[in-house]
């Protein structure tokens, strides 16, 4: 399943500032018996930004001035005007007093200074970052596998501590990808209750999970952390998937974790608010179907999101913007001197977390936790409180019957996209 794609810009940067990472060495979880593995498929296209692109007043509409009409990305403040996020609550930055768990395999050796120059640039609260690694830490060779999961990671904090600047954020970093190795981690974060919201921007086709030759322990061991996590108020979310609705296996097939009914599940978008473009404000997240701005960087991917294979879930819940044509600014310094820097990044990847940290945003406006929040969705769509996508499809070159966008909830994009500041007041 792909997780994410990247897009390279040049930028200049000041003020970054240094941050001090905790980094926690717990006992490690008992391993179950399961060989299943997650993997992600990262795409790598360049391109150009001026310099003074990067501020924190950089609207969609003068990035795409700045790339010749090719991308109309966003930054933490266009995505707060976007989903009406508030950057404070009650006088203080927004998730103050709550903690992101995010869980990753491999980590990142820079995700600490990546996330601080991503903070200084655009001028948010300094970043609170804890590392731990249950199952010891992984030895850095900075090639393949790695260094897709190094750019998942910064992805993920960046643009929780994005959307939820006060918030405290807990990276749970699994040794390597294997399925057992990452049901560790996310049990590790269960059982200690790492905090309220938890994020997962990594899954595998169910198809491959749910076969008759697969071996399900890797699904059950995560089923077992998913269904404790709800039962003592946590908010669990996973990525829809970057693969269409057959992820490549030319039929119909959702993702896992995903698909889980325990976990709310984020499909993705083409966002254009702010854009100045005559477009509907999203549109379901489908290249192959439906390229957007001159499909300058190819066909990249579409959102997951189709009937699960062994549960009950017919699609995404809720949905978040992921097209890399709209895609997120995210710093990466792990890589090469003359590569590093500012990446645009699309997927439903940045959706996951940025759900997490809006629910975190949730929870302190409350005062208590709100569980599975695809249980809500229904109910706040019908309040006008979740954008309602009703343009697009996610077709695949190996799938003809991909799923159609229509008014109320469908497969691509669930129930819609958040008015974050109405469900906070109807939390309340």
């Amino acid at each position: 399943m792909k997780s994410r794609s990247f897009v390279s810009v040049a930028l200049a940067l000041a003020g970054a500032a240094t941050l001090a990472v905790a980094v926690t060495a717990p006992a490690s979880a008992t391993s179950p018996a399961t060989s299943g593995v997650y993997t992600v498929h990262p795409i790598l296209e360049k391109a150009s930004l001026s310099a003074k692109a990067i501020t924190p007043a950089l609207t969609p509409a003068e990035c795409l001035a700045q790339t010749a009409g090719r991308v109309a990305c966003q930054t933490p403040q266009s995505i707060q005007a976007a989903y009406d996020i508030p950057a404070t609550i009650n006088g203080v930055p927004a998730g103050t007093g709550q903690t992101v768990v995010i869980v990753d395999a491999f980590g990142s050796p820079t995700v600490a200074s990546d996330l601080a120059t991503f903070s200084a640039a655009f001028g948010l609260p300094a970043p609170q970052l804890t590392v731990y690694y249950p199952g010891g830490k992984p030895t850095w060779n900075g090639r393949g596998t790695q260094a897709d999961w190094a750019g998942e990671t910064s992805l993920d904090v960046q643009w929780a501590h994005a959307v939820a600047p006060g918030a405290k954020i807990a990276l749970v970093v699994a040794a390597n990808d294997r399925g057992a190795t990452i049901d560790n981690a996310i049990k590790y974060a269960v059982d200690n209750k790492l905090g309220n919201v938890l994020s997962m921007s990594f899954g595998e086709s169910d198809n491959l999970i749910s076969s008759a030759n697969a071996n399900n322990g890797q699904a059950n061991q995560a089923r077992k952390s998913f269904q404790k996590g709800v039962a003592q108020g946590m908010s669990l979310f996973a990525s829809s998937g970057d693969a269409g609705s057959d992820n490549g296996a030319g039929f119909a097939n959702f993702a896992f974790p995903a698909s889980e009914p325990t976990v709310t599940a984020v499909g993705g978008t083409n966002l254009w608010a702010g854009s100045g473009l005559s477009q509907p404000r999203e549109t379901v997240w489908g290249d192959f179907s439906n390229c957007p701005l001159t499909c300058a960087f190819g066909v990249v991917g579409e959102t997951g999101g189709a009937p699960s294979l062994f549960t009950a879930k017919g699609g995404s819940d809720v949905s978040y913007n992921a097209s890399v044509y709209t895609g997120v600014l995210t710093y990466l310094g792990y890589m090469d001197p003359a590569d590093n820097g500012f990446y645009f990044v699309g997927g439903t990847s940045a959706g996951s977390p940025q759900w997490a940290g809006i629910t975190a945003d949730a929870i302190q406006a409350v005062g208590h936790t709100v569980g599975n929040v695809s249980q809500y969705a229904q109910g706040w769509a019908s309040k006008g409180l979740l954008y309602d996508v009703t343009v697009g499809d996610n077709t695949t070159p190996t799938f003809s019957g991909g799923f159609s966008a229509t008014a109320g909830w469908d497969r691509p994009t669930g129930w819609g996209t958040p008015d974050v500041a109405g469900i906070i007041n109807a939390l309340k």
